[in-house]
């Protein structure tokens, strides 16, 4: 198995790995033609690679289209899972849908930048000065209902498995439980539905390298978001991540049933 990876930090220790750089790949348009799979490319690389050089990428091309925008993912959680997806309003950022979302949020509510990750690009809402530091930082608006969490869980998906999951607790300053913004990592027990709700969205999304954060609320799931490239804290075994990604695409490599029936192809009458 053939592999190239832009990403030499993420692949370090991959089998057969040959690491570009992502500036670099129209220098090796043959070596990407003929790779297995190319891994970790970058965002604005995607559309170059799978439709220009037709590669088989890892991260899925949903995991990279979805992953992208808040205002997509969102979308997207909605048609598969709206009974899981916080009450979410997304509008256009002008006088009257700042008027009328103010007016229809009850507070406090959050409010997110389409694009940010690691905890950035989110307010809680306030008061009336919150909301307007918000709407001067963006183009779309998102808010989204406050939910009463104190923690939250991150599952992690590899390929078509739950490959950890573990409970991020809420920051001293409160309100934030990314790692990044000072929340702290739980191994406690994690109820099935928050794991069971993860993978099905990542099967249902053919998402299959995603950290995805799951809000319970008196015991009901809540898809907050996932992330296409997670931090590594949460994973007690260094080798953890790598093992289950190079058996996944060793598995999606090979056919799935090499010794089934060959099924011959069909016969169509001759119209006279």
């Amino acid at each position: 198995m053939r592999l190239v990876s832009f990403d030499i930090f993420r692949t370090l220790g991959f089998p057969d790995t040959t690491v570009l750089k992502p500036e670099h790949f129209l220098r090796h348009k043959q070596e990407l033609r003929e790779a297995d799979w190319v891994l970790f490319p970058e965002y604005w690389q995607l559309n170059a690679l799978v439709h220009g050089l037709k590669c088989r990428v890892f991260p899925s091309i949903a995991s990279y289209r979805i992953g992208h925008d808040k205002v997509e993912m969102t979308r997207a959680f909605q048609t598969v899972a709206p009974e899981h997806t916080p009450w979410t309003m997304i509008e256009a950022n002008g006088p009257l849908e700042r008027e009328a979302l103010w007016e229809t949020m009850s507070l406090p509510f959050v409010a997110k930048l389409p694009k940010a990750s690691m905890g950035e690009g989110v307010w809680l809402i306030e008061n009336r000065q919150d909301w307007q530091t918000y709407c001067e930082r963006t183009d779309v608006l998102y808010v989204q209902e406050y939910l009463p969490i104190d923690r939250d869980v991150r599952v992690v998906i590899v390929g078509d498995q739950v490959l950890t999951a573990y409970w991020r607790t809420q920051a001293e300053q409160g309100f934030y439980n990314n790692v990044a913004r000072g929340g702290g990592i739980d191994f406690g027990p994690v109820p099935a539905v928050a794991t069971d709700l993860a993978l099905r969205l990542a099967q249902q999304l053919d998402v299959n390298h995603a950290g995805f954060d799951i809000a319970l609320v008196e015991g009901y799931p809540y898809v907050l978001e996932f992330n296409r490239l997670f931090g590594n804290q949460g994973l007690r075994h260094g080798s953890e991540l790598q093992n289950a990604i190079v058996s996944y695409l060793r598995d999606q490599n090979e056919p799935r049933d090499p010794d089934g029936p060959v099924v011959p192809p069909p016969v169509w009458p001759v119209v006279a």
